[in-house]
């Protein structure tokens, strides 16, 4: 059976009573459309006013903020060099480039946490500034879970670097400390601040020996009475065994030089060395790690895995990381004491912990409020290697589902959507198909959008959604009476059909104004006239204007009669082509011969007699009309006197 997580949230609609009127929706790629039916819940019908408004509901509203569309353009560029990382790197080349793409991605969030916390700070008063503040607070949770990840499973610190690598994790999300230490030193005197040995304490539980001891040497400075107990407490920490980044000794030997460490520490606690001094009695006991001292300053603490790390580094420096999630679980026990239960950010810490990755994805899956985060953390941990047997239920491995979840997101984003593109490029199984869906429902507000778009799909030979794009922008062409732009966009999606119903509008703009709009598309139609037959009619068409102004008059006269005998002129253009002859039929030179007149005539008398030739349409009112009985009755006798010209000729050749 599958696990369910809980019940989803529910949204309210304001306005929208689900009670009395049932509901419609339809879903689109990244929102979804709500509106009142006319439809009553109960059998009679009931007079109840109903919402006027459709509603559109986003699923990831994160992707139209400000400042974290920086987050998500930054984020973009180091995820695909992530991917081009060579294979052949292995062992600790590849280790050091993967968290140095861990510190990257880092990076990017505290830049843009840091942007967030300043419109906080200058917003602090409207609803826009608790936003900001609200965003800071995801963030800092963001970074903290992927700081703690970097040093389980990229770094995968061993017993001994693991305490320094968590230290640092804690100094870096805890840094209260360092205000409050710019108020206490910059005050007159330092010693009788009222926060000195919150100050002092801090640094100790946070295991910043060196600052402490300074602090209480300004303590004994100031107070001689208990600058011996100040001294004292200062060696202990100054002789704390602690492993440091370059040293060589071993853990046992560092174990055994802590034991000796502790035991004095100890002694000095029961000879009652700072009997006369509580505070400093306290931080002795915060050296030995007792968990009731340390638990009483749970307020300088702050949260629990700040209390696990200062209990580590004063019980157990040399801690495995296998033991990890034990020390966890009884400092979060003991931390919360029963009073409340632990947050979602407690449960995706102590999943870390427990090296349970798939569960901490999960967490922070259902936790956050966007798929940002779980993408790219998954991807990371995939290139680790630390993913590959995990495949989901339904067919796809679970770094595509995130990447490709995430980048529906970006889709619904008037810009963001070029980058949705490179996460389904890096997604080998269902990456192609799950962009393809996508892009079609991009919406193409501008032409320079949609040649943005109509590159991707070249780019990937998307032959269907290269067809569709054009097609769409070709009729957007049409509405606005763009006739050029609607050809040259039907051309390009080798659509025949919209070609020839272009070309139609052409050829009925030229019957009504006597030129043709767009000279150069049509003169330079190349081979894509051959797309259509009425497209090919219209090229020719133009090439036969353009003879008739170079006063090629036999090249003209030969194209006009094979565009009609070969049919591929409209039955409806005839007539206009047979009035484009008059000219050439009162030329002083004979231009038709007698052969091309009696086609000509055959033409006109086809077209005269209504008889519709290969199922085009009829034409029976011209008979009807004067000026059209006007014009057949001057092509007669011009064909007929042309005729006669050019029998003569013939003859007169013949003869000779």
């Amino acid at each position: 059976m599958e696990e369910f997580d809980g019940e989803p949230t529910v949204t309210w609609i304001p306005g929208v009573n689900s009670q009395k009127k049932q509901m419609c929706f339809d879903w689109g790629p990244g929102e979804m459309l709500v509106c009142e039916t006319s439809f009553n819940k109960k059998e009679k019908p009931e007079m109840v006013a109903s919402c006027p408004f459709i509603h559109i509901i986003r699923k990831d509203i994160d992707v139209y903020s400000k400042i974290l569309r920086k987050l998500f353009n930054e984020s973009h560029g180091i995820f695909v060099g992530l991917q081009r990382i060579e294979e052949e790197l292995t062992g600790k080349s590849r280790k050091a480039q993967l968290v140095r793409v861990s510190k990257n991605y880092r990076s990017v969030i505290r830049a843009c946490m840091e942007e967030m916390h300043q419109f906080a700070v200058a917003d602090k008063d409207s609803a826009s500034g608790r936003q900001f503040s609200s965003q800071v607070s995801i963030l800092s949770a963001m970074e903290l879970i992927w700081n703690l990840c970097e040093i389980l499973f990229i770094e995968v610190a061993p017993a001994g670097p693991l305490l320094l690598y968590l230290l640092d994790w804690v100094r870096l999300h805890v840094c209260e400390v360092d205000n409050l230490s710019a108020d206490v030193l910059g005050s007159e005197n330092p010693s009788k601040h009222e926060s000195f040995w919150n100050l002092v304490t801090t640094l100790v539980l946070q295991g910043r020996l060196d600052e402490a001891r300074q602090m209480l040497s300004k303590e004994a400075d100031a107070n001689p009475a208990s600058a011996g107990m100040c001294r004292v407490l200062g060696d202990l920490m100054r002789t704390m065994p602690v492993l440091s980044p370059g040293n060589t000794q071993t853990l046992t030997e560092l174990e055994l030089r802590w034991q000796h460490w502790h035991e004095e520490c100890e002694r000095h606690l029961q000879d009652g060395t700072f009997a006369s001094s509580p505070r400093l009695e306290s931080l002795c006991k915060v050296l030995l790690g007792d968990d009731a001292a340390l638990l009483e300053q749970k307020e300088l603490l702050s949260n629990w895995y700040h209390f696990l790390v200062t209990r580590l580094l004063y019980s157990q420096p040399t801690v495995k990381p296998m033991d990890l999630h034990l020390y966890a679980q009884s400092s979060l026990d003991l931390f919360l004491g029963g009073e409340s239960s632990p947050e979602p950010l407690d449960n995706i810490l102590m999943a870390a912990f427990e090296f349970d990755i798939h569960q901490v994805i999960k967490e922070c899956s259902i936790a956050l409020s966007n798929w940002w985060f779980v993408a790219h953390l998954t991807d990371l941990l995939d290139h680790c290697q630390l993913l590959q047997s995990h495949n989901l239920y339904f067919g796809s491995n679970m770094r595509e589902f995130l990447l490709l979840e995430y980048a529906s997101g970006l889709f619904a984003h008037h810009s963001l959507w070029q980058l949705g593109v490179d996460y389904c490029d890096h997604c080998p199984e269902l990456g192609r198909v799950s962009l393809e869906l996508h892009i079609e429902r991009i919406p193409l507000t501008t032409e320079q959008k949609a040649l943005k778009v109509l590159r991707v799909c070249e780019q990937r030979q998307m032959t269907e959604q290269v067809r569709s794009i054009c097609k769409i922008l070709a009729m957007k062409a049409v509405r606005n009476n763009r006739l050029g732009s609607a050809l040259s966009w039907s051309i390009r999606a080798k659509d025949a059909a919209f070609a020839t119903l272009v070309s139609d509008r052409f050829l009925r703009d030229y019957c009504e104004r006597g030129c043709f709009s767009d000279l150069d598309l049509i003169d330079n139609l190349g081979p894509a006239m051959m797309l259509s037959d009425r497209l090919t009619f219209l090229g020719k068409y133009r090439e036969f204007h353009r003879l008739y102004g170079e006063k090629r008059f036999v090249d003209a006269a030969s194209l006009l009669l094979s565009l009609m005998t070969s049919q591929i002129a409209p039955r409806s253009f005839w007539m206009t082509l047979l009035t484009d002859a008059l000219p050439l039929l009162e030329q002083k030179q004979v231009i038709f011969s007698a052969e091309q007149t009696y086609e000509l005539l055959r033409c006109l008398e086809d077209l005269t007699s209504g008889k519709p030739l290969c199922g085009e349409p009829d034409a029976q009112q011209l008979q009807d009309d004067d000026i059209e009985t006007t014009k057949v009755e001057m092509l007669r006798l011009a064909l007929a006197r042309n005729l006669a010209r050019s029998i003569i000729k013939e003859g007169s050749l013949e003869g000779s």
